[in-house]
């Protein structure tokens, strides 16, 4: 049988998978379950709204000062950009393998395993890191509670536990369970912002949060790092295309909802806590109890039972967070393994909740491995298995966001199409150029990031590039030892959506 046609950089035509080839449809999920509401609850729950305002927006207030919720505007705008191209190249691409699918498409084959193996460290560094946070967070809760101390390896095996069941599940459950905790943890801000607004501030609401003078500051350019990182996770929409209802249109609408809901949410919740200590007294207050930020104001404005639903709110918002990377690891996977990369094991669906259950046991078994090696060495939950997990993490995914937006023009290129010059070309690559400006500041601010030493940082930056080279390595071996995987690989399915 022929390998499918390439063209000159290795990257596969508008054609089906070679019959012989692995590539199947994903026909064993459930179809047409997911609506715009539920995609975009999985996304948005994967950045952790609450988690991301009372955890790291103070150390950015810190940095950046009264100027900060701009940053977040900032970094919005630019993922709503990187959203136009995406968004009309997933209305062309039929294929389920999320970001490497779209690369494979684009910048060809050798580019798309590299995406593939990087894709897999990036959410799995996301998800099994915060496990660290679920037994700091609920370690706070318990003491301030009950006054109990209990240890956080525990409580991080117990979270293992409770997501593989969640993801064990069939994808509307999760999607109900999702839509639950969200309400939640966005709503003890709700509550909170109501609060201040209802009070005046501590001197009164103003406005000097998107004056020049507050926002062209030297602290901006840690405000934008941490800003591009509390989107991770929103573009997993595409990988729940073989489970939405009318992908084509389902798909871009629940990233466009997730990207502005967040933008627009993240901005808000930051004014509201600079009008909650006053613009004089934030900064100082930010940089003196980072942690107790918003515990402090919420207790002033709404008062002390808002506080403790807080503390129950935070390790539900991280549950949830880890829910939706857990799935979105699941399911690529089931692609994978559909494709021929990975062992035909992981493609397994349960047959009555049509969920990716191997791929979900193994995941949470590397998560059980990755959690213990931490404890045994030692290692202190927050500062090392968080953060030392989520910056590879959250490094690849702003990696592959600016590698997807690069494929989009090329891709376009190659097949018929009715779509703009200005869908097509001009926006992706001007998100080429704002992504690119966003890892560099991500890299020059990852110590700050990270709160370790630079060999640390090091090692946490260049793994990587060493994770897609070693995609590379996978790349040239299959495509001599499997050349019918290695021709399939990415190829749009024949069946449509």
């Amino acid at each position: 049988m022929a390998a499918a046609p390439e063209t000159r950089d290795g990257s596969p035509t508008r054609t089906a998978a070679p019959s012989d080839a692995p590539q199947q449809p994903a026909a064993g999920l459930r179809r047409g379950t997911l609506g715009v509401a539920d995609i975009a609850f999985f996304v948005i729950s994967a950045a952790a709204p609450l988690t991301v305002m009372a955890g790291t927006s103070p150390v950015a207030i810190g940095a950046g000062g009264t100027g900060a919720p701009v940053g977040y505007l900032a970094a919005g705008a630019t993922l709503a950009l990187f959203a136009v191209g995406f968004t009309t190249m997933a209305r062309h691409v039929r294929h389920g393998g999320g970001f490497y699918a779209f690369i494979t498409l684009g910048l060809g084959r050798p580019a798309g395993f590299g995406a593939a193996t990087l894709a897999l460290l990036a959410y799995n560094g996301m998800q099994i890191g915060v496990y660290g946070l679920l037994a700091t967070t609920t370690q706070d809760a318990l003491e301030a509670f009950w006054g109990v101390h209990v240890p956080w390896l525990p409580i991080a095996l117990a979270g293992v536990a409770v997501i593989w069941y969640l993801g064990h599940r069939s994808i509307d459950f999760g999607a109900k369970v999702l839509g639950v905790l969200l309400v939640a943890e966005t709503g003890i801000l709700v509550l909170l912002a109501g609060g201040v607004l209802l009070h005046g501030g501590a001197h009164g609401l103003a406005a000097e949060s998107f004056t020049p003078q507050h926002v062209l500051v030297p602290g901006t350019g840690a405000v934008l790092a941490f800003a591009f990182a509390a989107f991770t996770g929103f573009e997993s929409t595409a990988i729940y295309r073989h489970e939405a209802r009318d992908a084509a249109r389902t798909i871009p609408r629940a990233t466009y909802a997730a990207v502005a809901f967040l933008g627009l949410f993240y901005a808000f919740i930051i004014w509201i806590i600079i009008q909650a200590y006053g613009g004089d007294a934030i900064v100082k207050a930010a940089l003196h109890d980072p942690a107790g930020l918003f515990f402090t104001a919420t207790e002033r404005y709404v008062g002390t039972w808002a506080a403790g639903l807080m503390h129950l709110f935070i390790i539900t918002s991280v549950l949830a967070s880890q829910l939706a990377f857990h799935n979105a690891i699941t399911r690529y996977g089931l692609s994978l393994a559909q494709e021929g990369v990975l062992p035909a094991a992981l493609g397994r669906i349960h047959p009555r909740n049509r969920s990716p259950y191997v791929a979900g046991a193994v995941q949470s078994a590397i998560a059980v491995l990755v959690v213990l090696g931490f404890a045994l060495a030692g290692a202190d939950p927050y500062r090392q298995l968080l953060l030392w997990m989520n910056t590879p993490g959250m490094l690849g995914l702003l990696v592959l966001q600016a590698l997807t937006a690069a494929a989009v023009p090329c891709y376009f290129r190659r097949i018929r199409h009715r779509e703009g010059t200005l869908r097509t070309r001009v926006a992706p690559v001007a998100t080429v150029v704002l992504m690119a400006g966003a890892i560099w500041l991500v890299v020059a601010k990852i110590g700050l990031m990270t709160g370790a030493r630079t060999p640390t940082n090091t090692v946490l930056v260049l793994s990587v590039p060493a994770v897609f080279a070693l995609g590379l390595l996978l790349a040239r071996r299959t495509r001599r030892s499997a050349p019918a995987v290695y021709a399939g690989f990415a190829a749009e399915p024949e069946n449509a959506d």
